[in-house]
């Protein structure tokens, strides 16, 4: 079902019917024919539809914002951010496609020449999570678009307004008809559209368990898939870290978004030097992030996405206090109605308990105590997990050596890690295959073909 249901409440504001059959083929031929004319526009026409989509949404911010907050709980000062990144990212990809299209000339032996062309290849599809409902869309929307790529776009069934609005957008920005197309899919549907050859990709944003389906359908398919599942990113505090940044740059990783973030700062690992200082400030920090209407633009801490939701992360935090960790603050559920769930923080976590292995999405911060760097690498790579991570010391050699010797995709040091436009955006392991923004993300779901000369 797709509806937007109000997190602060539970209650039901609206409902969406699914596909039909009909309607499912009727978007595979028109997504593959509209892709026919598509690709042959002059790439200076294809980026001046994302820098419209660029204006579209700092000019509606409040209007888009505001969505996110119905259907998620995203603070309202969050939900301008988010909304702000998504602008940048339809900006960037308008500003710098020369660079991204240009012909690459190959240095041959033998005589003659040979380039290689960068050239869109059909009709993709996308499914996309509500944790970030419109920037998630713009780091595989913007590329593909400026490739000649055309989009069907399913969006997590719980943020179907977000997903309308940014279809009307796309049609407000010039994007012929069928270039971009919204799809409520039922599961069964989009396993019928990656089976159909005229799909030529996917791209993934979701769970572990949404990355194993798709990933089969896709490999039995022969489709290219980008799969972007999460993680379970550790923050290390070396034994020369400056605990002014550290503490609350972790306490922000770890709360912003209510804790739901694929690149959140799940784990934070504390050296022995450091440990009782840390902790302290990190505590003090976490008991600012406190619950209140998303609506405020005081907010910083709204509700988790569904009750359902709130309840798996009260799930993970009980076992975890049953099997003997300790709770510095927070989890309990609050009175009233809503998916509430306080900033909540835990140490003692061991391995017989789900709070180890499993990604936490929800403001609960696992604090784990180690003697030295060695050990709290070990401990970050312990995980099937790989996505982002962050290391807080003052010692730049330290702090190289030790970003490479993570298994993840991307490292922080002395700061989070951040999406931004032009850098690369994807995991290792459990979190997934493939990159997302600048050249690589635009590669993914590129031709790369080459023409020999003689």
């Amino acid at each position: 079902m797709y509806a937007t249901i109000d997190p602060t409440t539970g209650g039901v504001v609206q409902k969406f019917p699914t596909l039909t059959a009909a309607e499912t083929t009727d978007a595979l031929t028109s997504s593959a024919r509209a892709y026919r004319e598509w690709s042959r526009t002059a790439p200076a026409d294809r980026a001046e539809v994302l820098r419209r989509m660029a204006e579209l949404h700092r000019a509606n911010i409040e209007e888009l914002a505001a969505t996110a907050t119905l259907e998620m709980g995203k603070p309202i000062t969050q939900a301008r951010a988010e909304v702000e990144l998504a602008a940048s990212i339809y900006e960037y990809y308008a500003t710098v496609w020369p660079s991204l299209l240009e012909d690459e000339v190959l240095d041959i032996s033998g005589t003659g020449r040979a380039l290689v062309k960068t050239e869109a290849i059909g009709p993709l599809l996308g499914i996309m999570p509500w944790n970030f409902p419109f920037y998630q869309v713009a780091r595989f929307v913007a590329p593909n678009l400026l490739l000649g790529n055309t989009i069907l776009l399913k969006h997590a069934p719980n943020c179907p307004q977000a997903a309308l609005a940014i279809e009307a957008i796309a049609t407000q920005s010039g994007a012929p008809t069928n270039v971009y197309r919204n799809l409520f899919a039922t599961h069964e549907q989009v396993a019928t559209m990656i089976a159909s050859p005229l799909l030529q990709g996917i791209s993934l944003t979701g769970s572990e368990r949404a990355g194993r389906a798709v990933g089969a359908l896709a490999g039995q398919n022969l489709k290219k898939c980008v799969l972007e599942l999460g993680g379970s990113d550790p923050l290390l505090v070396l034994p020369e870290a400056d605990l002014d940044r550290a503490a609350p740059a972790a306490a922000n990783g770890r709360f912003w978004n209510a804790g739901q973030v694929c690149t959140s700062s799940k784990r934070a690992i504390i050296t022995e030097p450091v440990w009782s200082e840390f902790v302290s400030r990190f505590l003090k920090e976490a008991a600012t992030w406190s619950i209140g209407d998303p609506r405020a633009d005081e907010t910083r801490l709204g509700p988790l996405a569904s009750v359902a939701a709130r309840d798996e992360v009260a799930a993970q935090v009980a076992d975890a206090i049953d099997k003997g960790a300790a709770l510095h603050l927070g989890g309990e559920i609050p009175s009233g109605s809503g998916a509430y769930y306080p900033a909540t923080v835990l140490s003692g976590v061991t391995p017989e308990m789900r709070a180890y292995h499993e990604e936490i999405f929800g403001p609960v911060a696992v604090l784990y105590r180690v003697e030295n760097t060695d050990a709290a690498i070990v401990l970050a790579n312990n995980s099937p997990f790989g996505l982002g991570s962050a290391v807080f010391t003052t010692d730049q050699n330290e702090a190289v050596d030790t970003a490479d010797r993570l298994d993840v995709g991307m490292v922080g040091l002395n700061m989070l890690i951040r999406s931004s436009p032009e850098m690369p955006f994807g995991g290792v392991k459990n979190s997934g295959f493939g990159r997302e923004l600048g050249r690589f993300g635009l590669d993914e779901f590129a031709n790369k073909k080459l023409i020999r000369i003689h």
